[in-house]
């Protein structure tokens, strides 16, 4: 995995502006700590940061070839899992490769087919092609979004980076926040509305769309959307595609020359990936799948179960680890470490986040980066398969707003009333709540319970997934760590979409077709465990310690914080007087301890990244 930057200008000669080029790349390196590299035409400079995992003497980029009468260069970050179709249908066509890169089979794809390769590609992946003699910019990004691509136009200047710091490290972007900004950073976040930047005049290329930038202007389209239709397979044929489609997608994500792993929970999510992956390694002779877990000092003592965390998954690590006979690696967290790590994790995400499950997460891929560079992860499948609580609890199904944010009332209590009435806030979401609906692509003649359920796995799938994806990407990327995650392949995604919810929850449990399309894979009881999520630490002194730390910043006039708030309503959070909401402030895991180092992360952002107010 990589970063990726680029400037496209046809008023400037590029080849003079190196210096901006290489602040850019620079932002990049954690991304890419195995090399750095820059192309330079007139109107084009492309920057390359890489993280070698296959072909590491022929993958090199920017990757440039002169066909057809044109000169082709390529800055791309992701991994194909298709490479070996790829290169055979093209080589049909008369290429001929000089490496064993996807990368390779990437720019010759383009060569080929144009804009339409993208609906050959099978993989996670963000990049961008120049093609010299159409004087054009071509940008794409993966049909789910697990790879990011940010852009800014600032005159005639266009520019692309893999994270918001890139593009922040040219003179041309400025750190400003218009009002829709301060909605996405303090009432929509950590999550963040598709397409948007959050600072002014910078956006996001949205999952599953290209970018066409030449002379003429710049236009984007979709290249990917959900379809609606009946599904016709009866339940036996559902479980045994279902099993079929996931197996296919962990043994071509298990392509690596570097050293591969997998991230263990004991949930059916990630027990299902690794029991996949443990299958593929003992058929190719390659030994024991090594596996990773985390969890947090005096959790033993102070778990306490909830209706989003029913249980701990220690025991669960254990008891999956000696059934699929893994070597098995588990990772603690202090709880002054978890603290001190908030600052790192807003830095590898630009943005405030999700307070400690961002930080351990940063904290737990620096561990599994010591031995491995490549891990599998079981995230997406409460997405696709519907396992959240949301799915199933009618009041929430039918909450009318995003269900993971339902405390905007009590969040936008907590601005200063004068930014509370400019901003509207609690609007600003409901529009965004509205604009998501409008988008979901409907199936004439279903019940309305079921389009409901089909609203609901669209706003998972568009409004919620990213915001994980994107704290995978960047907590892991930020130690130079690539995370794949199967349950996102676009087959798998596309098949789940139409099976019925009364397929999905088949046996009346949560996931029952995945349950019964892993029988015999794993235990009975690990198939029939119920969801729990990524475990948060529930150990007292954090949340004393982010409480004391929101404190100080409450006493500190020169915080930048502190004109953004309702002064006495924050400090009544942080000295644990208000009344408990009774909701997670976001997701199921951002209790009041998380919305303090949530506030904790944004007055850090706002000084650390000289945010500016519009």
């Amino acid at each position: 995995m990589c970063g990726i930057a680029g400037w496209i200008d046809w008023e400037r000669d590029l080849a003079a502006e190196l210096p901006s080029l290489l602040a850019m790349n620079a932002t990049l390196a954690c991304r890419g700590p195995d090399a750095a590299a820059t192309w330079l035409a007139p109107p084009a400079a492309f920057a390359h940061r890489r993280l070698v995992v296959v072909d590491p003497a022929g993958g090199g980029q920017p990757m440039v070839r002169e066909l057809r009468g044109s000169t082709y260069a390529l800055t791309y970050n992701g991994e194909l899992y298709n490479t070996p179709e790829l290169r055979q249908e093209l080589a049909s066509h008369g290429y001929e490769f000089r490496t064993r890169s996807d990368t390779e089979a990437l720019l010759l794809a383009y060569v080929e087919w144009g804009p339409d390769c993208l609906s050959r590609l099978n993989g996670i992946f963000a990049f961008a092609i120049w093609d010299a003699a159409a004087q054009r910019l071509f940008l794409a990004r993966d049909r789910l979004g697990v790879k990011p691509l940010f852009y800014a136009r600032r005159g005639s200047a266009f520019l692309f980076a893999s994270e918001l710091k890139a593009l922040l490290a040219h003179p041309l972007v400025e750190p400003v926040l218009d009002s829709d900004g301060l909605c996405e950073a303090l009432v929509a976040g950590p999550a963040r509305t598709p397409g948007h930047g959050v600072f002014a005049g910078v956006h996001e290329l949205r999952p599953g769309h290209c970018l066409l930038l030449d002379r003429a202007g710049l236009r984007t389209r979709p290249y990917w959307r959900l379809t609606s239709a009946p599904h016709p397979d009866s339940l036996e044929q559902t479980t045994a595609r279902v099993r079929e489609l996931l197996d296919d997608a962990v043994q071509r994500q298990l392509v690596a020359d570097v050293p591969v792993c997998t991230l263990l929970s004991g949930g059916l999510d990630s027990s299902a990936i690794t029991a996949f992956a443990a299958a593929a390694f003992r058929a190719q002779g390659l030994g024991p799948v090594h596996t990773w877990s985390v969890d947090y000092a005096g959790n033993a003592e102070h778990f306490r179960p909830s209706a989003f965390q029913p249980d701990a998954d220690t025991a669960w690590v254990g008891r999956v680890s000696r059934w699929l006979e893994t070597v098995h690696h588990p990772v603690l967290l202090e709880t002054e470490a978890l603290v001190a790590a908030l600052d790192p994790a807003l830095r590898a995400r630009d943005l405030p986040g999700m307070a400690d499950v961002d930080s351990s997460l940063l904290l737990f891929c620096g561990a599994v980066k010591q031995e491995a560079t490549v891990a599998l992860s079981g995230e997406c499948a409460d997405e696709v398969f519907g396992g959240y609580p949301w799915f199933h609890r009618p009041e929430l199904l039918h909450a009318d707003t995003f269900p993971w944010s339902r405390a905007t009332a009590e969040r936008v209590a907590l601005l200063a009333p004068e930014l509370r009435a400019g901003l509207r806030a609690a609007e600003y979401l409901r529009e965004r709540y509205r604009d998501a609906l409008v988008e979901v692509p409907r199936l004439p003649g279903e019940s309305t319970a079921a389009a409901r359920r089909r609203e609901m796995f669209y706003l998972n799938l568009t409004r919620f997934m990213p915001t994980l994806l994107d704290r995978k990407d960047r907590m892991s990327m930020a130690v130079g760590l690539e995370v794949r995650v199967p349950f996102c392949d676009h087959r798998l995604v596309e098949y789940l979409w139409n099976v019925p919810w009364e397929m999905k929850t088949a046996g009346g449990q949560e996931k029952g077709i995945l349950r019964q399309a892993l029988a015999g894979l794993l235990p009975d009881d690990v198939l029939h465990r119920r969801k729990s999520p990524y475990p948060k630490t529930h150990n007292p002194a954090y949340a004393r310690a982010v409480r004391h730390r929101l404190l100080a910043v409450l006493d500190d006039p020169a915080a930048p914080l502190r004109p953004l708030i309702d002064g006495d309503a924050v400090r009544a959070l942080a000295s644990a007087e208000a009344p408990p909401t009774g909701l997670p402030w976001f997701g199921q895991l951002m209790g009041d301890a998380q919305m303090c180092a949530y506030l904790l992360q944004v007055n850090t952002w706002l000084q650390a990244y000289r945010v500016r107010l519009r």
